[in-house]
């Protein structure tokens, strides 16, 4: 992680910002100790954070047993007795 003073953020804002859309985490100090970070946004839209989670799932589930409809009539009373 780069560390960079407050006042040489405020001289060099636009470059810094552009590195943080990159992927870079930057450190910002004030007399030598970090108050903050700056870095890209983690944050995913609804839509590509599901389709992430059904890949990371590929192949060690079988969606087939819960999508295919079911041939038998199901009933509780019958079930649970």
């Amino acid at each position: 992680m780069t560390t960079i003073s407050l006042t040489s953020l405020r001289d060099n804002l636009p470059s810094l910002v552009r590195r943080a859309q990159q992927g870079e985490r930057i450190a910002i100090t004030v007399r030598g100790k970090t108050v903050a970070e700056l870095g890209p946004n983690r944050t995913q839209n609804a839509r590509d954070a599901a389709l992430q989670r059904l890949a990371a799932q590929r192949g060690r589930v079988i969606a087939g047993d819960v999508l295919a409809p079911m041939t038998d009539a199901w009933n509780a009373d019958a079930d649970h007795l």
